[in-house]
């Protein structure tokens, strides 16, 4: 099928997923470049519904700041694809959700909008947690603009795994 996610997204979804449900957390994703394939990677997963809260695509800046809280300000200030931005929507995420951890990506997927601070595969990752500071992180990505979205879905199921606690807090 040409728009299921890739494989090597699903055992890192997969991993999130045993991890959270053992700790009887919920995960909420905040999506700009990606467009909602972090959402689908995790739903492709029969019975995420027990540990996968919900997903907003925020494509827009408008739907960033109308969904998920990002002040325009903050945008207009340091861009749509910055570590700032990246941060405030997953902290959105967590505020307008009842997830427990929030992973949000924004970036230049291409083939145009990049710049010379923001070339083209640059993509803005942050992880939030309610127990947690946020973290955020900058990779610049080569290929087409199907490969930075598939190589941003991993990294994102990637980096909320480094980020969870080694024993996340048990609410069961």
């Amino acid at each position: 099928m040409k728009n299921a996610p890739r494989p090597e997204a699903h055992p890192l979804a997969a991993d999130l997923g045993a991890r959270l449900l053992r700790a009887g957390c919920r995960v909420a994703t905040v999506e700009s470049c990606t467009g909602g394939g972090i959402a689908q990677t995790i739903t492709a997963i029969a019975g995420s519904s027990d540990w996968f809260e919900c997903g907003f695509v925020t494509y827009s800046n408008a739907a960033k700041t109308d969904l998920v809280g990002v002040p325009g300000d903050l945008i207009r200030r340091h861009g749509a694809v910055s570590a700032q931005v990246a941060a405030a929507m997953a902290e959105g995420g967590l505020c307008h959700s009842r997830a427990d951890y929030c992973m949000a990506v924004t970036g230049v997927a291409g083939p145009g909008g990049g710049t010379a601070r923001t070339p083209v595969g640059t993509v803005y990752f942050a992880w939030a947690g309610r127990d947690r500071e946020t973290t955020t992180r900058r990779v610049d990505f080569d290929g087409d603009r199907a490969a930075v979205r598939e190589q941003t879905v991993a990294r994102a199921l990637a980096g909320l795994l480094d980020f969870l606690p080694a024993r996340p807090p048990d609410k069961t």
